[in-house]
């Protein structure tokens, strides 16, 4: 009887192990090429023409690609296919073609080294805009309180004494700085002229509102007053 209840016993437990077993096999075609093309994702960040462009591929899955660029103060999708063959990857993606300034991407990618995407975007309207080239180099977008001239207006809650003496040019820079931290890509050419040449800056998006903290949204307040003090009574204001 005994003998019997272990037999029964190791027979069970047996076949309590067989589904575990069965769960070994090799991955489809499909995970395969998710698995691979998953050396493509990020974000890449470079020169597009006069402006800093980021492009966040953010799909790429058998023979399709998605993702998004921000540039000149627009937030674009693309969508297309994506081709792997002698170590190259291969990208040709479109724009929706709602915005006069929308196109195609040509992009290729070297297996080698997926850090980096070389490639070309033409308008659809050849007479909008003339074709870019560009090298985009991985980047990815992170929100910090330590870059910029006027790093404590991210850091603290900001006094009178912090903003007074500072010229209406300053005060600007120094609001305009907390928007940047967030990765806003802005529409004003001044901006981002100004914003563009900082290894920090990296555009992620054109709408912060809700990216904003609460003590950034109170020092953007006593900043924007005191921008309007200057306006109304020059920069000599509080000297």
């Amino acid at each position: 009887m005994l003998i019997l209840s272990i037999a029964l016993a190791c027979k069970s437990k047996s076949n309590t192990n067989e589904p575990i077993a069965n769960n070994t096999t090799e991955p489809t075609v499909q995970e395969v090429a998710v698995k691979v093309y998953d050396k493509i994702l990020g974000s890449f960040v470079g020169e597009f023409g006069d402006n800093k462009i980021s492009m966040l591929i953010s799909k790429a899955a058998n023979d399709s690609v998605a993702g998004r660029t921000v540039v000149g103060g627009n937030d674009r999708p693309f969508e297309g296919i994506v081709t792997l063959k002698d170590g190259l990857y291969t990208i040709t993606a479109k724009e929706p073609g709602g915005d006069k300034h929308d196109g195609t991407f040509n992009i290729t990618i070297s297996e080698s080294n997926n850090d980096i995407v070389k490639g070309s975007w033409a308008p659809f309207d050849a007479q909008v805009t003339p074709k870019k080239d560009f090298v985009l180099q991985r980047k990815e977008f992170k929100y910090r309180i330590d870059v910029g001239f006027y790093p404590q207006a991210s850091q603290r809650i900001l006094k009178a004494a912090d903003v007074e003496e500072l010229t209406k040019f300053q005060l600007q820079m120094m609001r305009n700085e907390i928007f940047a931290r967030h990765g806003y890509c802005f529409k004003k050419k001044e901006m981002r002229d100004y914003f563009e040449i900082e290894d920090w800056y990296v555009p992620d998006t054109v709408d912060i509102k809700d990216k904003l903290t609460e003590l950034e949204k109170q020092n953007i307040t006593l900043i924007k007053k005191y921008e309007q003090y200057a306006i109304e009574y020059g920069d000599d204001f509080g000297r």
